[in-house]
C-alpha cells in the first residue's frame, strides 16, 4: 500500500478524536517528529513520524503550495 503524502499545513483526520471531541488536526511542524494542532481547541501535540503515519486516517484539506 502506498503511503499518503502529507505536508505542512495540511488538515488531517486521525483514527482517534482529541479529548475535546474534534477529529481534525493541522500539521504545523515536520521532521523526525510531527507537531499537529487540534482544529477544535487549538492544543498542539508532538508525536513521532512513525506513530503519526500509523494513526493518521486521511488527508482532509491539502495545503496550497507557497510560490
Amino acid at each position: 500500500m502506498e503511503k499518503p503524502v502529507f505536508g505542512l499545513n495540511d488538515v488531517v483526520e486521525m483514527k482517534k478524536p482529541h479529548p475535546c471531541g474534534a477529529n481534525q488536526f493541522r500539521i504545523i511542524r515536520m521532521g523526525m517528529d510531527i507537531r499537529i494542532k487540534c482544529e477544535g481547541c487549538g492544543h498542539s501535540v508532538m508525536i513521532p513520524r512513525r506513530d503519526f503515519e500509523r494513526k493518521m486516517k486521511r488527508i482532509l484539506v491539502k495545503a496550497e503550495p507557497e510560490n
